[in-house]
């Protein structure tokens, strides 16, 4: 009888054992296949979501991919803060840059109130580009590299399905939200605001040659260009701002076929020379010729750096959803349009580096 119960009593104990072993492996199970939201840690990540978020319970992940150069960077910082700070969602900034600007980023982020913030910075090596861009020795200085990290949008957030991307002379006036949520069609890898479209076309640009079409950017006389086959008029769109959809931008190979008519470029000259300088835009209108949807205009307000004149009415600029100083005139210089409305978003830089630039700009544009 003894034998006996003991043993029932070590079944039961080997049972108990037995049961414990499965709850802690389920409970193990379910903490493995709960990654963390980046992935891969980055340089810098705030991971927790501020109070007004976790209110909300809105835990859905907005990715904002935005470029930062040193000489620019207050642009960026007065862009993230206007779409921080209009938002309830749950926004995670992809702040690009350059290695030699990571140090200045940092600081300019964590000793004010953007610390709040989540976001990563992301180092973008140039050399990614070799043999891609063609620069002219004596305009060394103007080559920017950062301005290609929007052909990258995968190998920059490779966990996400669905970004934006907007350039460092912008100010959102409304939920971020509303333009990730924009729909594109079956097949089309991005959505663009069109130059055509009525919010840009009431503006004529002075000294931009044709900048509403295909034949402001590329280069009709070139054999390559005429057998795309694509009409020389067709309304060109802005890459400042546009909504990206990566899982199809991986299937189609976006980044290879962009980087197919960079080279292409170097070897044949295929841009236009009526819009000096763009080297970004003619390759992504090749690959998305016909191929993209649309943003709703007001999410892309453009030209407001064209002229140093107000181009729209202070009604109009107030009802915008996304101010962009597209053009020489930035709004970090004394002369832009609409400059104080950038103002107001405007975080100064507690190293005072960039306030310093902004004097000597201010100065040269006096001149």
């Amino acid at each position: 009888v003894n034998i006996s119960i003991l043993i029932v009593a070590v079944v039961i104990f080997l049972l108990v054992i037995h049961h414990n072993f499965l709850s802690l492996s389920d409970f193990l199970r379910r903490e493995l296949s709960d990654p963390s939201p980046l992935g891969l840690q980055p340089i810098d990540f705030i991971p927790a979501a501020p109070q007004r978020l976790t209110d909300e319970r809105n835990d859905k992940e907005i990715s904002v991919v935005i470029a930062a150069s040193d000489e620019r960077l207050g642009g960026a910082i007065a862009a993230m803060n206007s779409i921080y700070q209009h938002t309830r969602s749950n926004v995670v900034f992809h702040i690009v840059t350059l290695n030699d600007t990571v140090d200045h980023l940092r600081m300019w982020l964590r000793s004010t109130p953007l610390k709040n913030m989540r976001y990563r910075i992301l180092d973008f090596d140039p050399r990614v580009l070799e043999g891609k861009v063609q620069v002219d020795p004596q305009k060394a200085d103007t080559f920017k590299p950062l301005t290609f990290a929007r052909f990258y949008l995968p190998n920059l957030v490779p966990h996400a399905e669905k970004v934006i991307y907007v350039d460092d002379d912008v100010i959102v006036q409304d939920d971020i939200v509303e333009l990730y949520n924009t729909p594109l069609k079956p097949g089309h890898a991005a959505a663009f605001s069109d130059d055509c479209d009525s919010t840009s076309s009431k503006v004529a640009v002075r000294g931009a040659g044709n900048q509403y079409n295909y034949i402001g950017f590329l280069d009709y006389q070139k054999e390559t260009i005429r057998k795309l086959a694509m009409k020389a008029n067709t309304c060109s769109f802005n890459p400042g701002v546009f909504v990206a959809n990566l899982t199809e931008w991986k299937l189609q190979n976006i980044t290879k076929q962009l980087e197919k008519w960079m080279a292409l470029n170097v070897v044949e000259d295929l841009y236009s020379k009526t819009l000096a300088g763009s080297i970004t835009t003619p390759p992504l209108l090749i690959v998305f010729y016909k191929q993209h949807s649309s943003i709703d205009p007001m999410w892309n307000v453009r030209h407001l750096g064209s002229s140093v004149g107000k181009r729209y009415s202070p009604q109009f600029v107030k009802a915008a959803k996304l101010l962009h100083w597209n053009g020489h005139f930035k709004p970090w210089g004394r002369t832009a349009s609409y400059a104080e409305v950038w103002e107001r978003w405007y975080v100064p830089d507690p190293t005072g580096k960039f306030n310093l630039i902004r004097r000597h700009s201010e100065a040269y544009e006096a001149k």
